[in-house]
């Protein structure tokens, strides 16, 4: 049986006034289009691309709250898309690497997919050998409710999705909202939000896959600065020991703009995949990373409010999943800025603090603006 819209999504399109074109399932709204794209448990699956006065475009879908694609200029004024990713809903029901996701609730690695509040001890389902990976893979997987709403002066997506007391093992009803926002300058806002009734943990991150030379070609001609002196030591898993060590005489050192090419083949787990603690205050929203490609000269910034960052280079993409444009994916395809508190954060208590109560209001920002060198 065919399924309806739930209320929060056709209150927001009757509010702003919607053309609905005749004899297509699309809907358009001053800045963003939205178009049927398919089905999932009775819920409707939608697609949305946000475009700004520039011709950039990004497109988001509420399921999973994936960004399926970024559409920016390089030197010369071509379009190029940004972001590994599929042409259809049915590849991203098949199974990815999380290709354009939003994360949740957990962001990231918990040992043992275990963490205690107040002398009880929590056990999170495992999806992940003896950790919990990503929170179980609960918000990449679900279809969330949408509406498209006005931030400021421009229209922008909201997602909203309620993560229901124990499920993936995490205690508390969980009110999250993802908004998406495109601006003239170029910037793709990503907002989290949520609310809880019950004592909980909570990480949530951005898990789009970027390749600034429009995924032709491996991430290796990249140039990345991230302002961390710091990152959280690991161990075979890839999840934190428990001190934040410097990376200074590291082959992971990215203080000033390094190639990604130049030590990718040194390092351990075939590439980049170390949690970097921003030098930046905690919660002070401030700009903490620079990408540069030079062939096609496109630039990434990133601001965030997290305290840091997962830098990951694509290590395991692996060579079976094809994308868009019919281009075949490998390692090194493309990198991950998983902005976010450090992994397995309930567990140490030296880290900046993931615990979030009643009556308090998870808040947190992250901007990737696009741009090409002089």
């Amino acid at each position: 049986m065919k399924s309806q819209r739930n209320k929060f999504h056709k209150s927001a399109i009757v509010f702003l006034g919607s053309l609905i074109l005749f004899g297509c399932k699309t809907i358009e709204v001053a800045g963003v289009q939205e178009e049927q794209w398919g089905e999932i448990d009775g819920k409707e699956v939608f697609h949305y691309t946000l475009t700004n006065s520039n011709g950039v475009q990004v497109k988001i879908t509420n399921f999973g709250g994936i960004i399926t694609s970024i559409l920016v200029p390089d030197n010369k004024g071509v379009l190029g898309d940004v972001v590994l990713g599929f042409d259809n809903l049915k590849q991203y029901q098949e199974g990815n690497p999380c290709f354009g996701a939003t994360i949740g609730r957990f962001a990231n690695r918990i040992r043992n997919g275990r963490f205690e509040i107040g002398g009880v001890i929590y056990q999170l389902e495992q999806n992940a050998g003896a950790y919990t990976l990503h929170g179980g893979n609960e918000f990449d997987r679900v279809v969330w409710d949408a509406q498209v709403v006005e931030n400021g002066d421009t229209k922008a997506v909201k997602l909203h999705y309620l993560s229901k007391d124990g499920s993936k093992g995490f205690p508390g009803n969980l009110e999250t909202y993802v908004t998406y926002t495109l601006t003239d300058d170029n910037s793709v806002e990503v907002h989290f939000e949520a609310t809880t009734d019950k004592t909980t943990n909570v990480n949530m991150t951005q898990h789009s896959y970027f390749n600034l030379n429009g995924c032709r070609e491996p991430i290796y001609d990249h140039s990345i600065k991230i302002a961390a002196d710091n990152y959280t030591e690991i161990d075979d898993e890839i999840i934190p020991v428990g001190t934040i060590a410097t990376v200074n005489n590291t082959d992971w050192d990215l203080t000033t703009m390094t190639r990604i090419g130049e030590n990718i083949k040194k390092l351990d787990f075939n590439g980049y995949h170390y949690c970097y603690a921003f030098n930046k205050p905690l919660n002070k929203f401030e700009e903490v990373i620079e990408v540069v490609e030079p062939k096609s000269g496109r630039t990434l910034t990133v601001s965030t409010t997290q305290p840091g960052v997962q830098f990951y280079s694509g290590n395991t993409i692996g060579n079976k999943f094809i994308g868009k444009n019919n281009i075949q994916y490998a390692d090194n395809m493309a990198f991950c800025l998983e902005t976010q508190h450090f992994p397995d954060s309930p567990n140490h208590t030296n880290f900046p603090s993931t615990l979030f109560k009643p009556g308090e209001k998870y808040d947190e920002l992250v901007v990737y603006k696009f741009g090409v060198t002089p």
